[in-house]
């Protein structure tokens, strides 16, 4: 759908006798730049995006990035996610990696932990006072399965950003006994993990959706978060 939109474009400048045309970047996204981290797409067109904080649909119930709708990550953890996506489509052809969030800004991060603190749902928010989180420091990566064909993501058991047992991956075998989540479910996982595993990555324990590109002790003691 990217080189789609660019093509088109492209094209009508290109009837019109004009230059070509392209989106503005936001302040965040310059941001994001300025301090060394890279847009996916740039790294791997083949990858999709659909960051859940520019919507409603996540956890807050609001949009928090007003004015970020590309993925970021470090240039090193952004080359492990396409690897990751080339080993998926050398197995399974017909699947994608879509992403949902990446590198976030701190002052999105306090924003989440102001509306956890002091309630059960604080263990999946990481307390910016402790440093935050990787995607704070553009170290993680929260990323799904799709259909190519068919454009419709797998079915995970859970939607994504769904704070419960039923998306920790340490429960999976009692939640498909139970019929909580489907055996189709923790296939698809286990897929994605698998993937995600050989490309570097280290899942969540208690959020399947969630990899880490490294620990957040190593990137306490070489790198500072994003502002």
């Amino acid at each position: 759908m990217r080189r789609k939109a660019l093509f088109s474009v492209f094209a009508l400048s290109m009837l019109m006798g004009g230059p070509i045309v392209r989106a503005q970047k936001s302040t965040t996204a310059l941001q994001m730049e300025k301090l060394g981290y890279v847009d996916v797409l740039d790294v791997d067109s083949a990858l999709r995006v659909s960051l859940m904080y520019a919507r409603a649909d996540n956890f807050m119930g609001r949009v928090l990035y007003k004015d970020l709708r590309e993925a970021y990550l470090h240039p090193e953890a952004a080359k492990s996610l396409s690897r990751a996506r080339k080993i998926l489509q050398a197995e399974h052809p017909h699947l994608g990696i879509i992403v949902y969030d990446a590198a976030r800004p701190m002052h999105i991060q306090q924003q989440m932990w102001n509306a956890v603190s002091g309630t059960l749902k604080r263990i999946y928010v990481c307390n910016p006072k402790n440093g935050g989180g990787l995607h704070n420091y553009g170290m993680a990566v929260d990323v799904s399965l799709y259909n190519i064909n068919s454009g419709d993501t797998l079915d995970m058991g859970t939607r994504i950003d769904f704070l419960g047992k039923q998306a920790h991956i340490s429960e999976e075998d009692n939640l498909v006994a139970q019929g909580i989540i489907s055996s189709e479910a923790r296939e698809n996982r286990l897929i994605l993990r698998n993937v995600m595993r050989r490309a570097g990555f280290t899942p969540l324990k208690t959020e399947w959706w969630h990899f880490n590109y490294i620990s957040r002790a190593k990137a306490k003691a070489h790198y500072k978060p994003i502002p």
